[in-house]
């Protein structure tokens, strides 16, 4: 009897070790199934790689950084090759075109001679216009009041400037008390003081129109 419970056990022993082995080879077969295998899994990745490596460098553009946003879908441009040259957009002129006066002369003293021949030639009308009023013995003066204080003449002359005329003041006596005139001129012409005086009317500043002898018009202003 104790030898049929012996070789029982033993049976039932090795029934359970190899239950439990297979389950073992199981768990491991399967484990293995789902890792990667070292050596086999490293080379399909590097053979991926270089294909999208080789795909990436056949399109690859240069100036993919610099262009916007919107023409990311619109694919890249053929390269223009080393040995031609690119058509590229004439740039616009932006300077002026010199006026012809405007050149360099090459003759800077006929030039100085010219302009102050044309100063001369502009100053002539006005120097005529005063030797006509010389050679007639008189200028034109426009009086724009006369006042008994300084004061007053000062402030009507000031009202003057501010419309664009420039007065003078004279002081003068009149019935024995001075007086302080408020003139604007003098005008070798009586026609420009005739002139003047319709602008002070029309202006609403009362004037009369005074002619003086080139003498005394000389002294009377201050």
């Amino acid at each position: 009897m104790t030898v049929n419970k012996q070789r029982g056990g033993t049976l039932a022993g090795l029934i359970l070790g190899v239950v439990v082995g297979l389950g073992i080879a199981l768990v491991v077969a399967a484990y293995v199934s789902k890792v990667p295998v070292p050596f086999l899994s490293s080379g399909s990745r590097l053979v991926d790689q270089d294909a999208k490596e080789a795909a990436r460098n056949k399109n690859w553009n240069p100036n993919a950084g610099l262009v916007g946003e919107g023409a990311s879908g619109s694919g890249t441009k053929p390269q223009t090759p080393a040995g031609t040259t690119a058509n590229l957009p004439t740039p616009a002129v932006t300077g002026q075109t010199p006026e012809p006066g405007a050149a360099a002369s090459n003759d800077p003293l006929g030039d100085l001679a010219r302009s102050r021949a044309q100063g001369s030639a502009t100053a002539a009308p006005a120097a005529a216009g005063a030797a006509a009023g010389t050679a007639s013995g008189y200028n034109y003066f426009i009086q724009a009041g006369a006042f008994r204080a300084a004061d007053e003449a000062d402030a009507q002359r000031a009202q003057l400037a501010m419309l664009g005329w420039d007065a003078r003041t004279s002081e003068g006596q009149q019935n024995g008390r001075s007086v302080y005139r408020v003139r604007i001129g003098p005008f070798a012409r009586r026609d420009d003081a005739e002139q003047l005086k319709g602008k002070l009317d029309g202006a609403g500043i009362s004037s009369i129109l005074v002619r003086v002898s080139t003498g005394s018009a000389a002294s009377a202003s201050r």
